[in-house]
Order: structure tokens, then C-alpha cells, then sequence
């Protein structure tokens, strides 16, 4: 049994630490490897109207749209840091087609319009050719036309969203989309996997209604019948408002019919109140909670609150997660904890192979633009070249024009015309004390 990577979360408090905590992070890993005379990136700030750095007309400029605030940021938080490590990575060894690369940060706040606006912003004002981002797969939904029409590469750590595929396979996103984490096609039938694998045969769910909860729950639901299990309340799923006021009536239908298991796909403010509302009601006593990734993370545990004796009221429930199995993972994992002075958390190491991805395809392509991040995103992450673990030395082979298939802290981040990959997923639970343990791996059958 692996032991999880994927610790405690330590939240960054504000937009304003959040800054404080990039550009120390910036700092010490320019002057840790030699690179003191680089220009250090600056990120913005909720508010800022643009870097407080540049590195010229024609450098290299990614975007980072992630949840730094909203219903994602327990796990969003470490993200943005993450892209920045990357960043500076590459910076440290020279830059993308000869100049430093420049990072703007955008907090998307887990909500759609609010994701549109900042991404519109990155797209039209700061000129930006990539962007790492959005997590929430609703937010994404609302970037990428706007990425699309300005020519402008997403990659996603987290946006998992089986609609993405779909829209893929009918060319929808023009090849300027890809996610370095795997789909809910593959999460959704490794969670049935695991429901079968514990004997749970009497399922209900209920998610949250946007992309990711309904995408989610039209492929578990499949897989579970499947693999002979029964699902509660099908003709009817419960489906829950991010918005509602109180989600007490949603619990009930949720828990309704004596379920041995209940597949809640949640985010983690909302989540955790209609956990609470089910607690209260007397409807969690012998039921196991299913899990996702959408709550992988200690504060969401502690939302939820404790019992009497003071123990989690959602000791026992179990979860998946895509997990990190990379290469170069354990590499990663001791620069990630040296410069930023944190355990890494769930998708920390997709969002950085999102952002090296992005700046060896523009180094391919010898073009800092979108149009160019496009044309050798997929080469660089799945093509016939050398298999590199190392960023520097990937792109010091890209420069002399040798091809390279770099091997990511995520995994091979082989992305596939759809702009999928495929993943391994970690099963987690709750224990007693709120803590969290990865404790078996699954796999989706396929």
C-alpha cells in the first residue's frame, strides 16, 4: 500500500497571502538554483490590473484561472503556487524561445461568470497564449468558448467533466483544450468499481447539478448496474442548488429507501452542509458514504463537523481520487516541499505538468503564441521522442529540435485527440479524527 502524498491542506487565508506566498516561493527558487538575476514573475491579484512585472512584447505570457476562493478553494488554493513552481522551473533554465516566462493569476472563485470574466481578461487584456485552468468543470465551460475564439490554449488539472470528451469528438474546442487530469468516465466506473469490490448493492446518489455532478453520475450510475448493483431513486436523482438557501429536503431524498451506500459527488461548502442536514436527520447511521475528488481534502471533513464524542460524522466514508503515479513524481514532491514549505495536496502535480506542458509546446513550436501551444501540446506529452522526466533537460532537447515525450509528477500525461488522459485512481477514507488515508488503489473496468 502507497503511502498518500496528498496530506493536509493548509489554506492560504486571503488573495492578498496568496501573493505574498507566490512571490516568496518565486524568490527563493530563482535564488536556490543560481537564477538571481532572472526576472522573478509577479502574479496578480483579485483586483490588479496587470503583472507587476514584464518580460517584453514577444516573451512567452501563461494564464492561471483556478479557486482560490468559493466552494473549491480548500483544494484550489495550492494550485496557482503550483503553476508558478513551473514557471520558475523553466525561467531558471533559460526561458521559452529565449525569454523569461510571465504568469498572470486569476482567482475564477468556483463560479461560471465570475470564470468568464477573469478569462476573457486573461484572453483580451493581458494578451495571455495559455492558460492553466479552470478545476471546476463549470467554470471551464464557461472559458473555453472564450478560449477558443481567441485562440488561446487551455489545460485543465481538474475539470473532469465526461461533456468535454463529447464536445471534443465533434470538434468543438479546436484542439485549444486538454486536461492533464482524467475524466469522470474513468473516476465515475472506478467509484462503482469500488462500491462492488466492498459488496454495497443498494445505491442512491445525489450530486451537485452542474457538469461535473450529472456528468459523474450518468456514468456511475451505468457502471453500477453494470456490475449487478441497484440503483435508489434512478427515475428520480437528487440533484442539488450550489445556491440553495438549505439543502435539508435534498438529504432526505437522498438517504430515503435504506441505501447501504450513498455516492454523494459534491463540492466541499455545499457538500458538506447537506452532509450535516443528513446527520442531523438521523439518515447516516449504517450508511457508507461514497466520495470524490471534489471533496479530497481535511477542511472539507472539518466542515462537516463532529459528533458528540467528538469524532467525524462521516468516519468510514470512502472516496476516489485521481491519483499521482508519474515519473518524476517524487522529484517533484521534494522541490514542492522545499520551496513551498507544504506536503503536496491533490492535484498540485497536475497543475504544474499543466503549465510545463504549455511552455514546451510553445518552445517546439518556436511560437509564444496559442496557435503554437496548439500545434505541439500533443507531441510534446505523447509523441514518439525520448521520454524525459526532467523539465530542464526537456526543454534543452526541444531547443535543439529533438523530440521528447515528457513523463509528468502526474502521471505520462499522454493526451490523447480529445484532450484526455488517462489516470490511476487512490481509494481514501474518513477516519475518526477527521484525518484522511489513502488505503487501497482501484481501477475502472473497462
Amino acid at each position: 500500500m502507497r503511502k498518500s502524498l496528498f496530506k493536509k491542506n493548509r489554506q492560504i487565508k486571503s488573495p492578498i497571502t496568496l501573493s505574498l506566498v507566490l512571490t516568496s516561493l518565486s524568490m527563493g527558487f530563482l535564488t536556490a538554483c543560481g537564477g538571481g538575476n532572472q526576472t522573478a514573475t509577479q502574479p496578480t491579484t483579485e483586483g490588479s490590473a496587470a503583472p507587476s512585472a514584464t518580460t517584453g512584447a514577444d516573451g512567452l505570457k501563461l494564464g492561471a484561472l483556478l479557486p482560490a476562493t468559493g466552494d473549491l478553494s480548500s483544494i484550489g488554493q495550492n494550485m496557482p503556487v503550483a503553476a508558478k513552481l513551473a514557471v520558475d522551473t523553466i525561467n531558471a533554465c533559460g526561458g521559452v524561445n529565449g525569454k523569461p516566462v510571465t504568469l498572470v493569476v486569476e482567482d475564477d472563485q468556483t463560479d461560471p461568470t465570475a470564470g468568464a470574466s477573469a478569462m476573457t481578461k486573461l484572453a483580451e487584456a493581458d494578451k495571455v497564449a495559455g492558460v492553466i485552468g479552470s478545476f471546476a468543470s463549470s467554470v471551464s465551460s464557461a472559458a473555453i468558448p472564450i478560449a477558443v475564439k481567441n485562440k488561446v490554449m487551455l489545460v485543465s488539472p481538474g475539470s473532469t467533466s465526461p461533456v468535454f470528451t463529447d464536445q471534443a469528438k465533434k470538434g468543438e474546442f479546436q484542439g485549444y483544450w486538454a486536461r492533464t487530469a482524467p475524466p469522470d468516465t474513468y473516476q465515475a466506473a472506478a467509484l462503482a468499481a469500488l462500491a462492488a469490490k466492498k459488496g454495497l448493492k443498494n445505491i442512491s446518489t445525489v450530486v451537485i447539478n452542474n457538469d461535473y455532478g450529472v456528468g459523474f453520475e450518468k456514468v456511475f450510475v451505468e457502471s453500477v448496474a453494470k456490475d449487478g448493483g441497484k440503483i435508489l431513486h434512478g427515475d428520480k436523482p437528487v440533484r442539488y442548488d450550489p445556491k440553495a438557501a438549505t439543502l435539508d429536503t435534498e438529504a432526505g431524498q437522498a438517504f430515503a429507501g435504506k441505501p447501504n451506500a450513498v455516492a454523494a459527488v459534491l463540492y466541499a461548502d455545499t457538500g458538506s452542509a447537506l452532509l450535516q442536514a443528513a446527520y442531523k436527520q438521523g439518515l447516516t447511521k449504517g450508511v457508507i458514504i461514497l466520495l470524490t475528488d471534489g471533496v479530497y481534502s481535511e477542511d472539507f471533513v472539518k466542515k462537516v463537523g463532529k459528533d458528540a464524542e467528538g469524532n467525524s460524522i462521516i468516519a468510514g466514508a470512502l472516496g476516489t481520487v485521481p491519483g499521482a503515479n508519474g515519473k518524476s513524481l517524487e522529484a517533484f514532491s521534494k522541490t514542492w516541499k522545499e520551496k513551498s514549505g507544504k506536503d503536496v495536496t491533490a492535484f498540485v502535480p497536475h497543475t504544474y505538468d499543466a503549465a510545463i506542458l504549455m511552455m514546451l509546446a510553445a518552445e517546439a513550436a518556436k511560437a509564444n503564441t496559442g496557435e503554437g501551444i496548439q500545434s505541439k501540446i500533443r507531441e510534446v506529452a505523447a509523441g514518439p521522442g525520448e521520454e524525459v522526466t526532467d523539465p530542464c533537460k526537456a526543454l534543452a532537447l526541444v531547443k535543439e529540435g529533438k523530440p521528447v515525450n515528457y513523463q509528468g509528477a502526474s502521471g505520462n500525461v499522454d493526451i490523447d485527440a480529445n484532450g484526455d488522459v488517462v489516470g490511476s485512481y487512490d481509494v481514501w477514507t474518513v477516519k475518526p479524527d477527521g484525518t484522511l488515508a489513502v488505503i487501497d488503489k482501484v481501477s475502472p473496468k473497462t
